[in-house]
């Protein structure tokens, strides 16, 4: 199926779930918020939902769903969190043993799932800024770092923020934070500006996460809090099950970009 006729979060949530589109979202269903996803029993969630209450710029919420219940009834209704994201990564005890394009066989029936602003939605106003976004331009995924900044503890979750990373040009960049700013619940303005190494990257060529993209001669990186976060919590926590979309892999709601802008 060509990314040409899915122009709504439904149609791509359909085609995940045929098995029609098993790649990237980046780039589909425009003006659709996509959405980072968390899946973990309940005995996790209360924790996981304070950690993402203390974390709010990697980990800004969207919806959260009852006990047993695959349905994000706040953002797509009639969607399946088995079935409706192209690619899911299963964790267990902090390690990657699968990527299924379907997790009904994983289900359980105390799974709550946590679905996290993205910042694919600001991506769609930056171009529409006029303000290039490489990754798209060059049609790969973003490039993704684990800082050495540490996320705001919250019981047993703990780890590294992660940040996605756009070069720029320094004028550029402070029209980024203008834009981006206007969408808090997708991450908001960047967290660092420039020197990779302020915040723990030692290779801006080689990401954590995503495809790396080249830093032309006069731009500079700049880095925003990443719906990935959990994953890299995931790793250091080493929880016995947890599930979560694959990076670039993302869940599209049927809520509206501008939805999520404020002012």
């Amino acid at each position: 199926m060509s990314n040409h006729q899915l122009t709504a979060g439904s149609d791509v949530r359909a085609a995940c779930r045929l098995g029609t589109w098993t790649k990237p979202t980046c780039g589909l269903a425009d003006g659709y918020a996509q959405a980072n996803l968390v899946v973990l029993p309940r005995e996790l969630a209360f924790d996981f939902l304070l950690f993402c209450q203390r974390n709010p710029k990697p980990c800004p919420l969207l919806d959260v769903t009852e006990p047993g219940d695959p349905v994000p009834r706040l953002v797509a209704p009639d969607a399946d969190l088995r079935t409706d994201v192209p690619q899911y990564r299963v964790w267990r005890d902090g390690v990657l043993v699968d990527e299924p394009n379907d997790i009904s066989k994983y289900w359980q029936e105390d799974f709550v799932s946590f679905v996290i602003g993205c910042s694919f939605t600001f991506e769609a106003a930056l171009i529409r800024a006029g303000l290039p976004v490489r990754h798209i331009e060059l049609g790969v995924n973003v490039p993704m770092f684990r800082t050495n900044i540490a996320c705001r503890s919250a019981g047993v979750f703990h780890g590294p923020l992660v940040v996605s990373m756009r070069p720029m040009t320094p004028s550029d960049a402070v029209r980024a934070v203008q834009v981006t700013s206007r969408y808090p619940a997708v991450h908001g303005a960047p967290i660092h500006i420039g020197d990779p190494s302020a915040i723990g990257i030692t290779n801006i060529e080689r990401p954590d996460f995503g495809d790396p993209v080249p830093i032309k001669t006069g731009e500079i990186g700049v880095f925003w809090a990443c719906g990935v976060t959990p994953q890299a919590v995931i790793m250091a926590v080493k929880p016995s099950l947890v599930i979560t979309h694959s990076p670039g892999c993302m869940f599209v709601t049927d809520v509206r970009d501008e939805e999520l802008a404020v002012g």
